[in-house]
């Protein structure tokens, strides 16, 4: 494999959207939006939850992502989405541990929007009959 070629994939949650580049190396790296994973999420949580997919591969990955959009919690989503779909393209075998452990499915949940006449998506305003 050549260290040159690249491998491309889009994950997202709620309104955050990541584009993941993953090249196969000797060595693991990650930079998030020119950060290293450890800087751009401070909680540790976040930045595991994000590198969750790698554990299912033992091939060795330099990952650049681009995030944005949304906050750090479904930023940190998104860019697990975008990892785990751009290691089934890098290898389709892998398929069906991503699926099983749920990291290809996109949530879809989403804030509900407004309505007219309402405070917010459901809550209503006080009614009093007098």
């Amino acid at each position: 494999m050549s260290t040159a070629r690249y491998i491309e994939a889009i994950g997202r949650r709620k309104t955050a959207k990541a584009r993941v580049r993953l090249t196969p190396s000797a060595k693991q790296s990650i930079t998030v939006n020119g950060k290293t994973i450890a800087d751009f999420f401070p909680i540790k949580e976040q930045a595991d939850n994000a590198l969750l997919p790698l554990k299912e591969s033992e091939d060795k990955f330099t990952i650049t992502a681009l995030l944005s959009g949304g906050g750090i919690s479904g930023q940190s989503d998104a860019l697990r989405h975008g990892i785990a779909r751009a290691i089934l393209a890098h290898d389709a075998s892998k398929r069906g541990v991503l699926k099983a452990a749920g990291y290809l499915k996109r949530d879809p949940r989403a804030v509900e929007r407004k309505k007219p006449g309402l405070l917010k998506a459901r809550k209503r305003p006080s009614w009093s009959k007098r």
